[in-house]
């Protein structure tokens, strides 16, 4: 649907220069009736000038004469073909300077994370050309060594729920069903960080967890300690041995 050009200036020169209702020319530009009221008594868009619709092609004389004659009737706006589907012209998605650097991160965990997605898929989550895309994918590229994949949700880049939905359509276009690795890969941010993470002991306690303290030795070592100490002398006794010997030393 084609829109007004300048519509509250339109608005004003309506009402100065024609005798439509105030619900006709609110029904025209967009306005509440009593906002047009308003304009009327000089209480909402002081001071703006009257934008004129019949000479900038916007609305036919014809039409503001036969409202004027019906109170009923509704006003159009013309049609402007070069205004057709102007709504769903968009441009390429606007990246902060702060943040460009980190865009090649961002591609390489699509890349890697997401292998379904297409690379215009990538380019509306980021903001970049299919021709980086594809360098990273076939790693040519220039920085491809000191590149690390990073979310791009965690780096802002785009929101969980633009790229939940980019996933969810790459899979229905695949016909293929996820698994659940994927579909945890689907939750919000704000579910991930409300999960409970798993217990994992710390790195300085890594190796201990099959620590015990039973002796791993033979029974052999058991039936010795078990052997009688209270003698302290026995603690002194040498091997038996020849005393000449002993004396020819």
């Amino acid at each position: 649907m084609a829109k007004l050009l300048h519509p509250k200036a339109t608005a004003v020169w309506l009402v100065d220069n024609t005798t439509l209702t105030f619900k006709q020319v609110a029904d025209f530009t967009g306005f509440h009736e009593l906002e047009v009221q308003g304009i009327a008594d000089g209480d909402v868009a002081v001071g703006v000038k009257g934008f004129d619709p019949v000479s900038n092609n916007q609305i036919e004389q014809e039409q503001i004469d036969k409202a004027e004659k019906d109170p009923l009737y509704k006003m159009k706006i013309k049609f402007n073909p070069a205004a057709h589907d102007e709504e769903k012209r968009r441009g390429p998605r606007y990246t902060p300077l702060s943040k460009r650097q980190d865009r090649p991160n961002a591609i390489l965990w699509l890349v890697k994370f997401h292998p379904e997605l297409s690379d215009g898929q990538i380019s509306k989550l980021v903001g970049t050309t299919k021709p980086t895309i594809q360098s990273i994918r076939e790693r040519t590229h220039w920085n491809i060594q000191n590149m690390q994949p990073i979310d791009p949700v965690a780096l802002g880049l785009c929101r969980q729920s633009e790229l939940d939905a980019a996933v969810a359509k790459a899979a229905k276009a695949t016909g293929t069903v996820m698994s659940d690795d994927e579909r945890r890969k689907l939750v919000s941010t704000e579910q991930s960080l409300e999960m409970e993470t798993e217990p994992r002991l710390p790195s300085s306690m890594e190796g201990l967890e099959t620590f015990s303290l039973s002796d791993p030795r033979g029974d052999d070592e058991d039936e010795k300690s078990d052997a009688d100490y209270s003698d302290a002398d026995s603690f002194f006794n040498l091997p038996g041995g020849d005393e000449d010997d002993d004396a020819k030393e």
